[in-house]
């Protein structure tokens, strides 16, 4: 009266498979939330969206950064998080190049010939793949050159 059914083995060998798959899941999932990618996409929006050409600095607690035309991807300790600018595109920029030099405060007349030329220049980095960089902090520019309106960041 009091003997288990024959299908009992089954029920603990399925009990067993899935309290593997669950610890499994468990081991797997991150231990930290991902970095604050949106908070960084605000300030670049910020700067995007001024009347005036100004600057925004916004430090990173992230391991690295990649930034695209229109999105910020953060990623620290192989968490990673992301966020989509409301006023895009913006211009990546890489560090050593002209438009470096123009993000950190320099005039674009006096890095480019002409505003022809810095238009080219910004549109061809933003058609760049975006890569992986190592960065303390954040930088947005807004330029106006001559009917050439960029945001650049770096």
């Amino acid at each position: 009266m009091f003997d288990a059914p024959v299908e009992t083995w089954y029920l603990w060998v399925g009990l067993a498979v899935a309290s593997t798959a669950a610890v499994g899941l468990a081991a797997t999932l991150p231990r930290s939330p991902p970095p604050d990618a949106a908070s960084a996409a605000e300030t670049v929006d910020s700067v995007a969206a001024s009347a005036h050409p100004t600057t925004g600095v916004h430090p990173l607690s992230a391991d690295a950064v990649r930034v695209g035309p229109y999105r910020i991807w953060l990623r620290d300790g192989g968490v990673t998080g992301h966020a989509t600018f409301a006023y895009g595109p913006v211009t990546p920029v890489r560090r050593d190049t002209a438009l470096w030099d123009v993000l950190r405060g320099a005039p674009p007349e006096s890095v480019f010939g002409t505003p022809t030329d810095f238009r080219q220049v910004a549109a061809d980095a933003r058609d760049r793949t975006p890569a992986w960089r190592s960065h303390d902090e954040l930088t947005a520019r807004r330029v106006t050159w001559e009917g050439v309106d960029v945001t650049l960041v770096g």
